[in-house]
């Protein structure tokens, strides 16, 4: 089965309002076997939506539509739809009656607009909705299933789980989608395609999708079919060459982020961590405690864009910074030997750099980064000129010190390349 989702309000045409529902609803119908093949985004507008609704009719067998349902004059999706069906409203008096009921809780007279939400084209069965006041509706026509939902999140997931979804399992196949996502850091989306290409390619019915992402790539793998055995060892397969394609680039391959597979090294091994941080401003920090029980490995850290801080939170000498300046790998490397020592950790990151826009010069220019990673064997240095805006380079800067962490670990505490942390 092949569904269209639309997702209905002028409000998501704005900057102000993004549509997430259309995401919950692509991951719950994929489970199902059932194939989403395309999303739109309608005002409020009657004849827009009349024909997003007619061509998915056309093309699709399942519609499901997120808002509209409201009492107000710009809520049209129900008035549409029954228009296009050509089925009269009705009104529901169960409804109306749940309605008055809703107001008289909150000690309100209920409006008069709001009887326009109690009226249910002809054949359509009410989708109750005891987290709010507009109702959904489940419509059959011609082979084709129709659900109209709320657009709150809130009351859309729970009327979805509650009453869409049982209608669905009875009508649903045994296809389903076999998916994984790899992740790549340290390569662009070119370089990764070029090497991938030759293996994905030799195999049909395979859905890929190369995607770019800040400081890293995302490779998706879809599998439809109904032989699980067979997409596992596809999609096995696949990876597996990927694996020596691109080696220990791939940091994950259950689509953990990076700073979900350090926690999961840090935690395995034992090991606690400390930064002391200039241009990215904490965001390190901020990254390696958003996990839970960060606690266990995160000892602490500091921002420290000032020389004088830098000599007095992380042990610089300040000579250092005077003769190869704040920003250079020898101030990196002293961040993080210092940091770790001041604070007792494992292991130490000092990151150093220009984010921008202003502050460069032709010898550093934006964008110049110096991170360094200390641990009681020695430590190691990168230089690194990134692209971007200040933004960009701040994240592609954490990125790259949460890399080092990952591959000190797979080079020495005997994990193998490759292998992605379970998810926290």
């Amino acid at each position: 089965m092949k569904a269209e989702i639309i997702a209905v309000g002028s409000e998501l045409l704005t900057p102000d309002r993004v549509d997430t529902n259309s995401l919950f609803l692509t991951e719950e119908l994929n489970k199902l076997g059932i194939e989403v093949v395309r999303k739109s985004i309608v005002g409020d507008n009657r004849d827009y939506l009349s024909a997003a609704f007619k061509e998915a009719l056309e093309r699709v067998e399942l519609v499901i539509a997120s808002g509209g349902l409201g009492p107000t004059e710009d809520d049209l999706t129900r008035e549409t739809v029954a228009e296009l069906l050509g089925r009269k409203l009705h009104l529901n008096n169960e409804i109306l009656r749940y309605i008055e009921g809703r107001f008289r809780q909150l000690g309100r007279e209920m409006p008069a607009v709001n009887v326009r939400q109690a009226m249910v084209p002809e054949g359509a069965e009410v989708l109750e909705n005891p987290r709010g006041s507009a109702p959904g509706l489940w419509l059959e026509d011609a082979g084709r299933c129709i659900a109209l939902l709320p657009g709150p999140p809130r009351e859309l997931k729970p009327m979805y789980q509650e009453q869409v979804l049982p209608r669905l399992q009875r009508r649903s196949s045994n296809m389903r989608m076999f998916h994984r996502e790899l992740r790549v850091a340290g390569m662009g989306e070119s370089s990764v395609e070029q090497r991938i290409r030759p293996i994905y390619t030799r195999y049909a019915g395979l859905n890929t999708t190369i995607l770019a992402a800040p400081g890293e790539i995302q490779i998706h793998l879809r599998v439809w079919t109904d032989d699980a055995a067979h997409a596992q060892k596809t999609l096995d397969e696949i990876v597996q060459g990927f694996e020596i394609a691109l080696a220990d680039r791939i940091f994950s391959q259950d689509g953990s982020s990076m700073e979900e597979v350090v926690a999961g090294l840090l935690t395995r091994n034992n090991s606690t961590i400390s930064a002391a941080e200039s241009c990215t401003g904490g965001l390190l920090a901020q990254r390696l405690t958003s996990i839970a029980g960060s606690s266990s490995y995160f000892l602490g850290g500091v921002v420290s864009y000032s020389n004088e801080r830098k000599t007095a939170w992380a042990d610089v000498p300040p000579e250092l910074i005077q003769s190869k300046g704040a920003v250079s790998g020898e101030v990196a490397i002293a961040l993080a030997d210092g940091i770790r020592r001041h604070v007792g950790s494992t292991l130490g990151v000092g990151i150093t750099g220009i984010a921008g826009p202003g502050g460069g010069s032709d010898e550093k220019p934006v964008g110049t980064v110096h991170i360094a990673l200390a641990h009681a064997g020695g430590v190691k240095e990168r230089g690194v000129l990134f692209p971007g805006d200040r933004e960009a380079i701040r994240w592609h800067a954490s990125q790259l010190a949460l890399d080092l962490v990952r591959i000190h670990f797979l080079y020495n505490a005997g994990e193998p390349p490759a292998r992605s942390a379970k998810r926290s």
